[in-house]
């Protein structure tokens, strides 16, 4: 200390004068993290191409304005917006999704990726979402537990609900679905949500936190992302195995629940054994196909029929990744190929809006792709279909009914 006192008096400060810079210093470091680090990287890792959009045709905007679009997937949650207010950044929120007419919105919460992620290898040793909670002030019974996280990032949905002046409801059985078109019909201004899991690793190795996400909203979960867990094998993963004995009992108690199985980023091992067992139609909320863009992440011709025979849905996703390319073309040529290998009524929208990826447009540029969908000779009944009328009898189908 003595040392200490020295070097500060040779610079005319006092050891309580350096102690007050110093703790400035400190507040001002932490304030720039905690309030501008999660904003610029939530800005720039959601972002939209700045290539010029077609002009959309007077026949593809009264078809957009007549029929309900939804989409499989987007990972708003996780960043530190408002969804009530409109953002200059990031993809969704609820003034994008009402003027532009969006029936619903899937809204998957991510709790855990890995460091220096990347689609064809990653372990699980590392963890992004610990920093970012930390950055974005999120209780701290989730910087240590992706349950909490799960928990947490669906009240905040729930608020945004609660707040909305019934403008945004979310959908939990037939009985919200059923009220909530009613009210469309009707010719309310208002949209919905549902909530979604991107990967079980979020029950934290424990079944019985099925039960916990469950009753607070949860009705469609992934069984994997970036990384293998203990429930199964990732596409990105290490060994990319199938399902393990965890992952066996998962899927039995998801579909006992009434919970859809989504197997985005599964292995294809993993995606076999889960057709295999599964008694319920599945979806894969964002995905793109091999035979159009042939990445790792996509689809095999013989992956797509097997989930369509089982009466599930595979949802497009909008990023370069999936679809090659980051034009509104290359989303519209994937849903072409998909429906004509397995059919209109397997094919839906499944963007990523806000999962870290660059598109062509946020939500409310939705218009853009009914425009590129009818360019490719697809009918209105169609059209109608994929961009949204597929989801709609799906959850019909499986959710329960209160």
């Amino acid at each position: 200390m003595v040392g200490s006192n020295n070097f500060f008096i040779r610079y005319g400060y006092s050891t309580l004068e350096m102690i007050k810079k110093l703790t400035i210093a400190s507040l001002t470091i932490a304030g720039l993290f905690f309030f501008m680090l999660a904003k610029f990287v939530g800005s720039h890792m959601n972002a939209t191409h700045p290539s010029a959009l077609p002009v959309v045709s007077k026949a593809a905007l009264e078809i957009h304005q007549d029929i309900f679009t939804s989409d499989l997937h987007a990972d708003s949650l996780l960043w530190d917006r408002d969804l009530l207010n409109k953002s200059n950044w990031g993809h969704v929120d609820l003034p994008r999704m009402l003027s532009a007419n969006i029936g619903l919105q899937v809204f998957s919460v991510v709790t855990k990726t890995p460091r220096f992620l990347n689609f064809e290898r990653n372990d699980g040793t590392t963890d992004n979402i610990t920093l970012l909670a930390i950055a974005q002030r999120w209780p701290i019974r989730t910087w240590h537990s992706r349950t909490e996280r799960a928990v947490y990032l669906a009240k905040r949905l729930h608020r945004v609900s609660a707040r909305s002046n019934g403008q945004f409801f979310i959908i939990s059985s037939k009985n919200t679905l059923d009220r909530y078109l009613k009210a469309r019909e009707r010719g309310e201004s208002i949209t919905a949500g549902l909530l979604a899991l991107e990967g079980m690793h979020a029950l934290d190795e424990d079944l019985a936190n099925l039960s916990r996400l469950y009753s607070i909203g949860y009705r469609m979960m992934g069984m994997t992302h970036f990384f293998d867990n203990s429930f199964g094998g990732s596409a990105h993963g290490v060994d990319k195995g199938g399902l393990t004995r965890l992952g066996r009992r998962a899927v039995q108690q998801m579909e006992d629940h009434g919970i859809i199985i989504d197997l985005a980023h599964g292995s294809p091992q993993l995606i076999t054994e889960v057709l295999e067992l599964a008694k319920k139609p599945v979806v894969v909320s964002h995905t793109g196909v091999k035979g159009t863009c042939d990445r790792t992440r996509n689809l095999d011709d013989e992956q797509l029929r097997l989930i369509a025979r089982g009466g599930g849905i595979i949802g497009i996703a909008f990023f370069e990744e999936a679809v090659c390319d980051t034009t509104v073309s290359s989303i519209a040529a994937a849903i072409r190929y998909t429906a004509d290998l397995v059919g209109i009524d397997h094919v839906a929208l499944g963007s990523d809006f806000d999962g870290a990826v660059t598109t062509p447009f946020d939500i409310g540029g939705l218009i853009h792709l009914t425009h590129a969908l009818l360019e490719s000779g697809f009918t209105r009944s169609e059209i109608a279909a994929i961009m949204g009328g597929n989801i709609v009898n799906l959850l019909r189908e499986l959710l329960a009914d209160t």
